[in-house]
């Protein structure tokens, strides 16, 4: 096993764990404040520090690589190349969409065998960030981007039971109307849940290129206009 510092930026939580031998044996989260730049800094400091302190060696850094929001991945992502840089320690990025369905997969044990599971990331009005995968992570559908109307799931909604969860999933419920369509609240991108996922891209060789790794962002930076002062 490896100890491996992960780190997710890519909602509205600020995350940092450490995970060491299949266990997470430090984690720093904000779930309050967004600002993720003013939050991670820190939160990594703590975290590099406890590594340093224990003597352990760090072998490599997971990320969020999207899709979520522009500027927290870019931010987490940033943060985590200057660790690889610095250490000379291996860039694992891990899907945002595939994190959050860590924790429903590990205490939601009622999913049934032939459930789906659709995570959802907010992108603002009726828009989510999303992707469907059976029980064992396996893609059912890709990623993209949905304006979520009653329609949108109804494919898969009439296979079974599907499950939604994630910061975009309890708008959508309003809309979708099914018997077989289940919410499970309290779902977010947290880095203590990243490391299965990480380990198992070690286990792979799957690492990024330091260099010329960027986010998965699946649409453009769309930048605020400013509001006038008066």
């Amino acid at each position: 096993m490896s100890c491996i510092l992960n780190i997710d930026t890519s909602t509205n939580v600020c995350s940092v764990a450490v995970s060491q031998d299949g266990a997470c044996i430090f984690d720093k989260q904000d779930t309050l404040d967004p600002k993720h730049r003013e939050k991670l800094g820190t939160f990594v400091d703590e975290a590099l520090a406890f590594i340093d302190d224990n003597g352990l060696p760090l072998d490599a850094v997971a990320v969020s690589g999207g899709p979520g929001s522009y500027t927290g991945l870019r931010v987490g992502v940033s943060m985590a190349k200057g660790i690889c840089y610095g250490r000379g320690v291996k860039l694992l990025a891990v899907p945002t969409l595939e994190l959050l369905a860590v924790p429903v997969l590990l205490h939601h044990e009622e999913i049934e065998e032939n459930a789906l599971l659709v995570p959802m990331i907010d992108a603002r009005r009726m828009e989510v960030y999303s992707a469907v995968y059976d029980r064992a992570l396996k893609e059912v559908r890709g990623i993209q981007a949905d304006v979520v109307d009653e329609n949108t799931y109804k494919e898969y909604l009439e296979r079974g039971p599907v499950y939604f969860f994630g910061n975009g999933a309890e708008k959508c419920m309003e809309i979708i109307y099914h018997p077989n369509a289940h919410l499970i609240k309290g779902i977010d991108a947290l880095a203590k849940n990243m490391f299965p996922l990480a380990e198992k891209r070690i286990a792979q060789e799957r690492f990024e290129d330091v260099a010329y790794f960027v986010p998965f962002y699946l649409k453009d930076f769309v930048a605020k206009q400013a509001k006038p002062l008066l």
